[in-house]
């Protein structure tokens, strides 16, 4: 085995081991082995980071936007140049194939802070015509202050990314707490970084677990604002401590997202689709399609199609050119997928595709899961409400357009969903009454930075991504001017 890679945790643009002394273990899923040691930081190195946060804001907001915006676009430049390292180290940590990771570091990553550098001398305010002579009232957007983003391990660089470049854009300072499961390419990210030359304190990681130091970071009356990504257990256990501070929190969380195949569809472009939105990446993204509605008079040849289409799917190592299907980004996911797979037998759900472990040759000590697919599912079904978050297709028949409406809002998520028809004015009637943050048509899994993306119910709130991404790290204040003052004393 190579030597570990020790990492330390990055606070106002130096490197600090914890104050515990302690690390913990990171393992690679494709090898099934620790290959790094991660800083486990507690409450004292959560409040040097937050302090350091918060000193470096006012310098940091009262920049010429111009200034800022060269600054935050200095950190898309320095993403591009070290795009394969960090997507090499990506695919280290959480197994995802490194052609996903890395071309996205190289385009619209980047481009997340370009764009947001370019906004950052657009932010305008408003002038409210009153009725109050001699009065001027207007408007004007300010950042909050030190922030905190907290992250997934399913995509960390780009869950990172589309938090910290409107964050920054917007004037105020972060300190970023990326998932115990998946650290190490954050921190690199930060080593990255340090070429773009941030004044200290304006960008800081610190790592460890969501029970401590997860908790401990948004607990801080200086920080003012949350930006959290991942579960929904950890959605509102963030929301609750943040609530004791009455500070915002913004929720990007989990899904259990329908793919609807109308009668009318064009059936390989929705079969495609279907697999997309799922199978390559084993499931494991929140917007992951993984409830088909299908109409009742083409289920048995959508499930057919869809089956050869997955069966030849290769599963390998994720660096391999050749591998489609990585592994499970962590060992505690794999087995609960399994278990997953095992209730859905026993609950009396129809296998037809899948269903196993298996160990490729090109990675044989790895965690992966077949490609899965279960029929005969019925609505409440665990596997078919819940969030499963891995490779694993539920099938559920539909009647009529009304039937699918209802069974793809009879769900406490709502992040995104699919729609297949060749009926263009369907398509969006329908797409007007699902209740889901992100509704495709004849297309699945498209995302841009231009684009807002975020959930309804339990799916989270708030948006990231485009103006709006940028707008929720904004507040307004309202100011009244007396251009012709004149106060009477109100005791006169």
């Amino acid at each position: 085995m190579a030597a570990l890679k020790s990492y330390h945790y990055y606070a106002g643009n130096e490197w600090h081991e914890p104050a515990s002394r302690t690390w913990f273990d990171s393992f690679d899923p494709t090898e099934g082995e620790v290959w790094a040691c991660i800083p486990r930081c507690n409450i004292e190195d959560v409040d040097y980071a937050v302090q350091t946060a918060h000193a470096a804001f006012e310098p940091w907001r009262t920049l010429l936007p111009s200034a800022r915006g060269n600054m935050v676009r200095k950190l898309g430049d320095a993403l591009v140049r070290n795009a394969d390292r960090l997507g090499e180290i990506e695919t280290r940590d959480n197994g995802k194939k490194t052609i996903d990771i890395t071309p996205g570091l190289k385009g619209w990553l980047a481009d997340s802070f370009y764009y947001y550098a370019g906004l950052c001398d657009k932010l305008e305010g408003s002038v409210i015509p009153v009725d109050a002579p001699g009065i001027l009232n207007y408007t004007k957007q300010e950042p909050f202050g030190a922030v905190a983003c907290i992250t997934a391990w399913n995509s960390p660089l780009g869950v990172a990314i589309v938090k910290i470049a409107p964050a920054l854009a917007a004037g105020n300072t972060v300190v970023i707490k990326p998932s115990e499961h998946a650290s190490a390419s954050t921190l690199a990210m930060m080593e990255a970084f340090e070429e773009a030359e941030l004044p200290p304190g304006v960008l800081n990681v610190i790592t460890g677990f969501g029970d401590e130091t997860g908790s401990s970071l948004i607990s801080p009356p200086l920080i003012r604002l949350v930006s959290f990504t991942g579960g929904v257990a950890g959605g509102s256990a963030a929301a609750m401590a943040a609530s004791g501070q009455v500070k915002p929190v913004i929720m990007e969380l989990g899904g259990k997202s329908p793919q609807i195949v109308l009668a009318d569809a064009d059936l390989e472009l929705a079969v495609n689709g279907i697999a997309a939105g799922i199978f390559p990446v084993s499931g494991q993204t929140c917007i992951a399609g993984s409830r088909l509605l299908v109409q009742r008079e083409i289920h048995d040849e959508v499930v057919d199609r869809l089956r050869k289409v997955v069966s030849p799917a290769r599963l390998g190592h994720p660096k391999h050119a050749d591998t489609q299907i990585g592994p499970i980004a962590n060992e505690p996911h794999f087995k609960r997928i399994l278990e997953n797979i095992d209730n859905a037998k026993s609950g009396g759900a129809k296998l037809i595709l899948g269903g196993n472990a298996v160990q490729p040759e090109s990675a044989p000590n790895g965690w992966f899961v077949e490609p899965t697919i279960f029929t005969g599912v019925t609505p409440d079904m665990p596997f078919a409400r819940e969030e499963v978050f891995g490779p694993l297709l539920a099938v559920l028949p539909f009647d009529s357009e009304e039937d699918a409406i209802r069974l793809a809002n009879d769900s406490k998520f709502g992040l995104a969903a699919g729609i297949w028809t060749r009926d263009s004015a369907r398509g969006i009637r329908m797409a007007e009454r699902i209740s889901a943050g992100t509704v495709y048509i004849n297309n699945y899994f498209n995302a841009t930075t231009q684009s807002p993306v975020g959930g309804y119910k339990q799916s989270g709130y708030g948006r990231e991504s485009g103006i709006e991404g940028m707008k929720a790290f904004l507040q307004t204040k309202s100011v009244w001017l007396a251009t012709e003052p004149n106060q009477p004393n109100p005791f006169a």
